[in-house]
């Protein structure tokens, strides 16, 4: 890892794996809540029972939390993993009603907590594109 890497990793590491562990105990209506959120911005989700959804849920954020932890896992593997959950969450953004003001992309009230999200697809992308081998980077002209 980089050390260029460190602060984004550490930020978002903590603040993910602390969002997993809130969600370990989830369960009535609290999961209920949360799955009905992500079922109605991806259908398939009906599939999944509010309490294992919750546990999946609350599982892989601990996972990706920690990996953005640990020094050790290469920074555009954990990127990746990074770029995968968040768009989920800016899917999330993008599909729920009311989240977006009328015809556009600038978020409601309501909206602003899932909106503020698109900083870990920032952030994803970051570490998959540093992360990326030096011979297949594009070399964009220094201005």
């Amino acid at each position: 890892m980089k050390l260029a890497h460190l602060p984004l990793r550490v930020a978002t590491g903590a603040y993910i794996l602390n969002s997993g562990l809130s969600k370990q105990n989830l369960e009535g209506q609290a999961a209920e809540g949360v799955h009905g959120m992500a079922a109605g911005a991806m259908p398939a989700l009906q599939k999944v029972p509010p309490d294992q959804f919750a546990r999946l849920l609350s599982t892989g954020e601990i996972a990706l939390g920690a990996a953005l932890l640990i020094p050790f896992v290469p920074s555009a593997l954990v990127g990746a993993a990074l770029v995968g959950f968040s768009v989920g969450l800016v899917q999330l953004y993008l599909k729920t009603p009311g989240m977006r003001q009328s015809g556009s992309l600038r978020p409601t009230q309501e909206g602003i907590g899932l909106a503020k999200d698109v900083w870990l697809l920032g952030a994803g992308m970051t570490l998959v594109l540093d992360g990326w081998p030096k011979r297949a980077r594009l070399q964009l002209p220094e201005s």
